[in-house]
């Protein structure tokens, strides 16, 4: 169980002996020059060795570096019974939007933030309709490629729209929702933006995603445009591979794309995974048809290889699907707000990748 579940599943029960606490507000403080995680609960009478890990639970994706505060950010304070003032402006948690594609489970998106407001993202995931991919078997069942690749192209659309973006979601199935199995049912009903039925050639199919996503990105012109492909790689059975980025090799803007979400992952593999090198890369693919016909900077995603036992661990596991998702979309938000455009008006010019000096 990750720190956040544990902080919440900790937090229900509180709940359920009738802790002095309302599910529907939490607390929030603004951070100042010099605040760190530690100052920042001390100004609020909480005791910080005793709260630090649940405050870095809840504000996991609005803190640089895993665990360093944002000047003029605002940040939601643990429940603290003992704390002896309260202090900032309430937020209503309830606040959010009803996205049916997403499924019944998932289907309401809570705002956590306005950070991605007045971006808009395309999302394409591998193939879809009358082609699942590379088929595998795994433990008696059938699975595809493309099933995992539109699961966590829909968890990572769920991020996104919870940082205020506008999401497009390019490959679309409206009945399949995030799915919590680990061998995905195979169907072959998906569809393109808004509802164009996927045509059988291999060519067909990549020029439809191709104009539909150039259409949308004519349309909404003017605006901070991005388009993130995610793929599962089908390779021989024993080779398995980290998670590769790709960009075009003259878009500087989809360069620094590729690389903010591959050092997150370097960041998040020394984490986690301290005695395994990361040996995921990014890297130019200009030769990929996506990659050279499309009009937004992009970053190509490969998220493992299918036919690997080691790499079906990653792509397979809801949770670890759920993984990848945060932390592309972690990636994407060190890029939205380390774009050039937005440190010249001298917003956010304390981001820093991880190794910077």
């Amino acid at each position: 169980m990750n720190l956040k579940a544990l902080f919440l599943s900790v937090l229900f029960v509180c709940c359920a002996f009738g802790a002095a606490f309302s599910q529907d507000s939490l607390v929030t403080v603004i951070a100042e020059k010099g605040d760190g995680i530690y100052s920042i609960l001390r100004k609020q009478g909480i005791e910080p060795t005793k709260y630090y890990a649940q405050f870095v639970a809840l504000n996991e994706t609005n803190l640089r570096l895993g665990s360093h505060l944002m000047e003029g950010k605002e940040y939601i304070l643990p429940y603290a019974p003992d704390s002896y003032k309260k202090l900032g402006k309430e937020i209503n948690l309830d606040e959010g939007t009803e996205y049916p594609i997403f499924g019944k489970k998932f289907s309401f998106v809570k705002s956590k933030s306005k950070r991605l407001e007045g971006a808009v993202y395309y999302l394409v995931s591998g193939h879809g309709g009358p082609d699942p991919g590379a088929v595998e078997t795994m433990k008696g069942k059938v699975i595809a490629e493309d099933e995992y690749a539109y699961d966590v192209t829909l968890r990572l659309a769920r991020e996104l729209l919870s940082h205020g973006a506008m999401v497009y979601i390019i490959v679309r199935d409206e009945d399949d929702g995030i799915r919590e199995d680990e061998a995905l049912e195979i169907d072959r009903d998906e569809v393109v933006y808004p509802n164009q039925k996927i045509p059988l050639g291999q060519l067909a199919r990549l020029e439809q995603r191709v104009e539909t996503v150039n259409k949308l990105y004519l349309r909404n012109s003017g605006k901070y445009q991005r388009l993130l492909v995610t793929h599962v790689d089908s390779r021989s059975k024993g080779q398995n591979i980290d998670v590769f980025f790709y960009h075009h090799e003259k878009s500087t803007n989809g360069e620094r794309l590729a690389e903010s979400i591959h050092k997150t992952f370097q960041k998040k593999y020394r984490k986690y995974q301290p005695n395994r090198q990361y040996t995921g890369t990014f890297s130019d693919r200009s030769n990929l048809y996506l990659v050279k016909n499309t009009l937004p900077a992009m970053a190509y995603i490969e998220i493992g290889n299918i036919r690997s036992q080691k790499d079906q661990k990653r792509i397979l596991n809801p949770d670890n699907r759920q993984a990848l998702a945060n932390w592309i979309a972690q990636g994407v938000l060190v890029d939205r707000e380390s774009d050039p455009s937005l440190l010249n008006d001298g917003a956010l010019t304390n981001i820093k990748y991880e190794g910077d000096k």
